[in-house]
């Protein structure tokens, strides 16, 4: 073992995936949601605990590095953007918490780009402010995943914080490397990806309504040979909206689980044991790994 770390508001484990392949050992998770829970312990062979606000701060091991993609409901757009005054926007201190409690050398958070803009810039001043007042030198930065060789364009905010080392770590440079669509998608797809035609015939209308008034975009439609889709997000069970694939002679089609999952760089190998609904939104919640990867490159000097 390398180093240990903790893998909290852990999801389905992306975030966890590139410190497991450097050698990393985790000593304790966290997850809330059951379905989560389900994946997770198919995937890693443990079980996550439940609330993290229930757990005693005491009896969770010490650990060299923090790993927190703490919920962005409460900062994104889709949530309403309610930031610290819905319970989910302060589940940050409950990582500031056991950040106090147990020094660690290094912690990694991810989060929706609206973070940094969120009530005017007060929110992400305020989180900085409480990293500091710990001793640990936050750094942060917006990365796009379609920079790093996954043909989604997803831009999420991450903050690396190393102890007692101030300007130490240095964000990882774009990889510059060519993405294309149809690299994810499956050669055969079953037909109930197909969307209907009443609901074919809704995005449409949704969109026309969108040009006419000047608000919104409606869905997204996308070829095998496009750089790169838009954003998956954990509503994308609900209709496919924002991303639907184009297909000859036929209506679009939503993405299948394993595409979804692909598109998130998660492993071939890396099981569904969930239904379809739910693999969409935990595949729209997790990380993108391959940005995850070349972070934990870089962070990993600080670990060991």
């Amino acid at each position: 073992m390398k180093f240990s770390f903790i893998d909290l508001f852990a999801g389905i484990g992306g975030m966890r995936i590139p410190f497991d392949e450097l050698g990393g050992k985790c000593v304790f998770t966290s997850e809330y949601d059951k379905f989560a829970q389900q994946t997770y312990e198919t995937n890693f062979g443990e079980k996550p605990c439940g609330d993290i606000t229930k757990i005693d701060v005491d009896l969770i091991p010490k650990h060299d590095l923090l790993l927190a993609g703490f919920p962005c409901q409460a900062f994104s757009h889709a949530g309403l953007r309610k930031g610290f005054d819905d319970t989910r926007g302060t589940l940050f201190f409950n990582i500031a918490e056991i950040l106090e409690k147990h020094r660690p050398k290094a912690f990694l958070l991810e989060n929706v780009k609206a973070l940094v803009n969120h009530d005017d810039g007060k929110t992400i001043k305020r989180i900085i402010e409480v990293i500091q007042g710990l001793d640990y030198f936050p750094s942060l930065q917006v990365l796009n995943a379609r920079d790093f060789g996954l043909p989604q364009n997803r831009e999420r905010i991450y903050i690396v914080g190393i102890k007692d080392k101030p300007f130490a770590y240095q964000f990882p440079k774009a990889l510059n490397t060519k993405t294309r669509l149809g690299k994810i998608l499956q050669k055969r797809v079953k037909d109930k990806y197909t969307i209907s035609d009443k609901l074919w015939k809704s995005h449409q209308e949704r969109k026309q309504r969108y040009r006419d008034s000047g608000r919104g975009f409606g869905y997204s439609l996308f070829k095998r040979d496009s750089a790169y889709s838009s954003t998956i997000s954990a509503r994308y069970y609900k209709d496919g909206s924002e991303i639907l694939i184009e297909q000859k002679g036929k209506n679009p089609r939503m993405l299948t689980p394993r595409e979804a999952a692909r598109l998130q760089g998660f492993p071939e190998e890396f099981v569904i044991p969930v239904s379809n609904n739910q693999a969409y939104k935990q595949f729209g919640n997790a990380v993108p790994i391959n940005v995850i990867r070349e972070l934990a490159k870089e962070m990993e000097k600080f670990l060991i």
